[in-house]
């Protein structure tokens, strides 16, 4: 079956990820070109071993790992169309360009899984490194930022999409702050377990066996020029479970930022309007409501992570592979990357969005007060409980709802009932300091969020 190997232009692109949302440091280790670049180090890996270990002359390795710096993308693709082959095309150009002394060293003893996998694997490595992690860091920091500014910002809380009980503004980021930095943290240490290969075909190193009496320390020594560790098997393949692991922590860490962006979206919904997304002077925000000041930034947040997701299921499908292997992952495979291109976008945009972020504290205090004094309903039946009341959480219940009826204060129709005079006797300046200030009904919030910020800038170093 022929196919042509056509390079398209930037107006006929397929992809939003490449029209709409491309990021130039996700392309420096994700992009076509650096696929290339990264197989090409992992030949010039194996030519430096080889050289080491006296199995080639030095200057035949030079040759090799100096031709390495000089074939194209375009080169590789003109050779492909000819052979079907997208690793053996790689391989013809480098021998093409050196001596015929170096010819037969040329990806001696790999197979093409050795170099695609470990290529694969070690672009995973750098851009979550460099990029991925730094940018969610910075995301991280901003959080951070939001909540000591809104440390002691009173807001009723919600569940149930119900008013609860109140709390500041800085512990619900704070809430943000440490799911992102336990996201962060096992990012970490999931990229530091993503491992390469140098066995040969069925991973069995029987090439490297007929050169080194040590195969698998000739595959240590190939990795450790490039700054991995091997797999502790492979089967032609670099088993997949490891790179589920690092992806699904990339979605789960998604999933934070859409909760984030989620949360201050519907903050920004006009009957609430406790939050207030950016807004330029020349932005639009209908084609024809003019009035219009849509959270566009917190929507396509959520939108990205919706388009990230369901790709984790491919990653999952690919586990599989038949045998030593197969090649049902050839085309699923080289859309892993786009998985991290995503998250950074969408990491971004979030960061950008929480450091225009305004909070409207007086809009909060009106929502606060909204229902007026309901919302010392638990504290009041806390209160009656510790002095001893039987039922205090019916009692309350049945006040609160009476309080709804008579459209009136809880406190009034507290006052008003002689079965709790007894107890509002006993009541302490503290007790009654509660119940006449909600507002100040937020327990140990202001202490937590700083101490959880603290926590994250510490481990984190974001200092």
């Amino acid at each position: 079956m022929e196919f042509s190997m056509s390079f398209p232009q930037e107006h006929t692109f397929l992809s939003a990820l490449d029209s709409r949302y491309w990021n130039k440091d996700v392309a420096t280790y994700l992009s076509d070109e650096a696929t290339l670049n990264y197989r090409l180090r992992v030949e010039a890996a194996l030519a430096t071993i080889l050289t080491r270990r006296g199995i080639c002359k030095d200057h035949v390795g030079k040759e090799i790992t100096d031709a390495c710096k000089l074939i194209s993308l375009a080169d590789v693709h003109t050779e492909e169309e000819r052979v079907h082959h997208d690793v053996r095309a790689l391989v013809n150009c480098l021998r093409s360009r050196v001596s015929a002394d170096a010819r037969p060293y040329v990806h001696l003893t790999a197979t093409s899984a050795d170099i695609v996998d470990t290529a694969r694997i070690l672009s995973f490595k750098d851009v979550a490194n460099h990029v991925l992690i730094p940018t969610l860091k910075q995301l991280l920091t901003t959080l951070i930022a939001l909540l000591r500014r809104g440390v002691h910002t009173v807001q009723i809380g919600r569940t149930h999409g119900q008013h609860a009980v109140p709390l500041t503004f800085g512990l619900v980021i704070a809430g943000y702050v440490s799911r992102l930095g336990s996201s962060i943290t096992n990012l970490q240490t999931l990229t530091n377990k993503l491992r390469g290969q140098c066995s040969g075909a069925v991973g069995a190193h029987n090439a490297a066996s007929l050169l080194v009496a040590d195969p698998e320390e000739f595959e240590r020594e190939i990795l450790a020029e490039l700054g991995l560790e091997p797999a502790e098997h492979s089967t032609q393949v670099v088993p997949l479970e490891a790179t589920i692991r690092f992806f699904s922590e990339i979605v789960l860490t998604m999933g934070v930022l859409a909760n984030i962006a989620d949360d201050m979206r519907h903050l920004g919904r006009t009957e609430i309007g406790e939050v207030d997304e950016y807004f330029g002077d020349t932005q639009v925000g209908s084609s024809t409501m003019p009035q219009k000041k849509n959270p566009i930034s917190f929507e396509n947040v959520k939108s990205m992570w919706k388009r990230i997701t369901p790709r984790l299921t491919t990653l999952f499908m690919d586990q599989i592979s038949e045998h030593q292997r197969d090649l049902t992952s050839s085309a699923s495979a080289r859309t892993y990357g786009e998985i991290i291109a995503y998250a950074v976008t969408a990491t971004k945009r979030l960061a950008g969005a929480l450091s225009k972020l305004s909070v409207d504290q007086h809009r909060m205090s009106e929502n606060l007060a909204y229902e007026q004094d309901l919302i010392t309903a638990e504290p009041l039946y806390i209160i009656l409980s510790t002095l001893g009341h039987q039922d205090a959480h019916e009692k309350v219940r049945t006040l609160s709802l009476e309080a709804r009826k008579q459209k009136s204060s809880l406190q009034k129709i507290v006052e008003q009932d002689p079965e709790l005079a007894p107890y509002r006797a006993r009541m302490s300046p503290r007790h009654l300091s509660v119940l006449e200030n909600p507002q100040s009904y937020i327990g140990s919030s202001a202490h937590k969020a700083l101490s959880i910020a603290l926590r994250w800038e510490e481990e984190l170093e974001l200092k």
